[in-house]
This record gives C-alpha cells, sequence and structure tokens, in this order.
C-alpha cells in the first residue's frame, strides 16, 4: 500500500477583524486654547456711558487751556482681544507751539501728561542744549490693539495709555532721532529727556532695554501697585 503522507497542521493565520469599538482620538483639555488668549484686564469692559463723565469733561477743559488741538474720537473696543478706550481723542498739537504726528489717539489722561511733559521737559531741554524751541515730534505709536510683544498681556497701546517717541524736530530744522548711538551732543539731549520722563510716566524704555525699543521712546501711564515706576 502506498503510504499516505502525514497532514500538516493548520497553521494558517486568521484574518484580522476590526474591534467591536472603533478608537477614540485622544480628547484635547478644555482649555487647551487660553494659551492664545489674552489675560484678562479689566480695562477691557471699559464702555462709553451715554453721557461723557465729569473728569473727561474736565481733561478736555484743561487740554483746550494749554492750548492743544484736538478732537474726540469714537469709542474702541475690540471684545475679542479686550482692547478699549471709552472715550478716546486724536492729539494734533502738544500746544501752541509744538505739533505732533501722525494724527495721535489716546486716552485723555495719557494725552495729557505728554502735552505738560513737552511743554515743561523736552522744551527747555532743546533750548538749553541746542537753542532752539521744540517744533513737534514724530511718533511712532500710540492707540493700537495688540498685545506686549511675545507675551499674553495686553500692551498699554491697547488702551491708548502708551505714546512711542521716534524724533524730535526743533525750530532751526535740526532732528534729534531716538537710536542706541546718536551724537553726543544729541545723545545729552535725549538721555535728559528719557531721564526725566520717569516719575511723570509710569513706564520709559528706550535704548537699551530691548531690541524692541531701540528706536523709539515708550512711555506709558500702566497702573502699578503702590504708583511705582519701571524705566530701564
Amino acid at each position: 500500500m502506498v503510504p499516505t503522507p502525514t497532514p500538516k497542521p493548520d497553521t494558517t493565520t486568521p484574518e484580522p477583524q476590526p474591534p467591536a469599538v472603533a478608537p477614540q482620538p485622544t480628547p484635547k483639555p478644555a482649555d487647551a486654547g487660553d494659551e492664545e488668549k489674552m489675560l484678562p484686564d479689566p480695562r477691557s469692559a471699559d464702555l462709553p456711558a451715554d453721557k461723557m463723565p465729569a473728569e473727561e469733561v474736565a481733561c478736555r477743559e484743561r487740554l483746550k487751556t494749554l492750548g492743544v488741538e484736538f478732537e474726540d474720537h469714537k469709542a474702541e473696543s475690540n471684545p475679542e482681544i479686550g482692547c478699549s478706550i471709552p472715550y478716546p481723542i486724536v492729539l494734533k498739537s502738544l500746544g501752541k507751539s509744538i505739533a505732533i504726528a501722525p494724527g495721535t489717539e489716546l486716552n485723555c489722561p495719557m494725552a495729557e501728561a505728554a502735552v505738560r511733559f513737552a511743554a515743561d521737559v523736552i522744551q527747555p531741554a532743546a533750548k538749553a542744549e541746542f537753542g532752539a524751541d521744540l517744533k513737534s515730534i514724530s511718533q511712532a505709536s500710540a492707540f493700537v490693539c495688540r498685545p506686549r510683544h511675545g507675551t499674553r498681556k495686553l500692551s498699554e497701546h491697547a488702551f491708548g495709555n502708551a505714546l512711542d517717541i521716534a524724533s524730535f524736530t526743533l525750530s532751526d530744522g535740526k532732528t534729534i532721532e531716538v537710536g542706541p548711538t546718536p551724537p553726543e551732543k544729541d545723545g545729552k539731549f535725549l538721555d535728559a529727556v528719557r531721564k526725566a520722563a520717569c516719575g511723570p510716566f509710569k513706564t520709559v524704555l528706550g535704548p537699551g532695554a530691548d531690541a524692541d525699543h531701540a528706536l523709539h521712546f515708550h512711555l506709558d501711564l500702566e497702573p502699578r501697585r503702590h504708583g511705582g515706576t519701571f524705566c530701564q
């Protein structure tokens, strides 16, 4: 008889079957998007009232007395980002003989602080150092709806509470630009202005503070605990 070959064991691999329940994607944490949101600021809720408050009216009267050209502007508000100025003004001048350009949108207290600083500090410093009057200021930034660079905290610019100054022009046509290596005489004037700004303003930044402020002075009235200042 012909021998029958021994049958091979059944080694067929079973076909993979789909799982009883489809795998679900890992849920994102509920606050995953918070990293991109601005940190809360109580001023973000500020909106104009039906009637302008007495302190805003008084501020405008003081500006008129100082010979400032300005116009009221409609309220600025961006709930998504948090920017807000309920009673903004646009400065056309910093007094009877000092222009500012381009048009500068600020809240009234910041505008008044800039006007008084130009008359009480910048004008005398220009006269002392160069024997000429301050004719105009070129601003680099006023109201801008944005955070501070590289942070989630709203900039003071977002509340019209900050002014960046790029250069000063005198009555004899000379222009003094803010920068890291100004000529000696220009540097002496810029140093005097910068030092005097620390006090009237709560934040003063400029060349040497960081790369963002290499070409302008940043001045603001950020409310600080105990009324302190940050000048760098």
